[in-house]
């Protein structure tokens, strides 16, 4: 099952990175996904390109985030995201129950990866843009 997090503005990486964070604590949370517009590259000195911490690891923050996409275990933790939204958004959100993120590989994977695709885990599908590359767009953290 899938949840959409739909917040009333764009999201500051501070927020991000609170947000995250205590998505994170939620047990059921399988998988995330950051949706929205592309930030310019590092050097452009703009004040949401930077690095976040989730687990300990530095990620660097490439989009402004829109929405965030989460692959959940069931539905007794839509509650517990609402709780940490209303934490962490005071300006509003929706939440919305669907299908947002891949569960298998497509035509398109095949055509991108090639022969590479069998290498491809099944946890990265869904996950990135498919004209982009792979290391650069995605990080599994794993839950300990």
């Amino acid at each position: 099952m899938d949840i959409e997090i739909f917040p009333h503005r764009y999201l500051s990486a501070d927020t991000t990175e609170n947000l995250l964070k205590g998505l994170d604590e939620i047990e059921g949370v399988k998988r995330m996904v950051l949706q929205g517009q592309r930030l310019p590259p590092a050097q452009s000195g703009h004040p949401d390109r930077r690095i976040i911490t989730l687990k300990g690891h530095k990620i660097d923050l490439q989009v402004k985030t829109g929405r965030v996409l989460i692959e959940i275990e069931g539905d007794v933790v839509i509650d517990e995201l609402r709780n940490v939204c209303e934490n962490y958004l005071p300006f509003g959100f929706n939440i919305h129950v669907g299908t947002y993120i891949r569960k298998q590989k497509t035509v398109s994977d095949t055509l991108k990866y090639g022969e590479a695709l069998d290498e491809v885990s099944d946890e990265l599908v869904g996950l990135t843009d498919q004209n982009a590359q792979l290391s650069e767009r995605v990080r599994i953290l794993k839950k300990k």
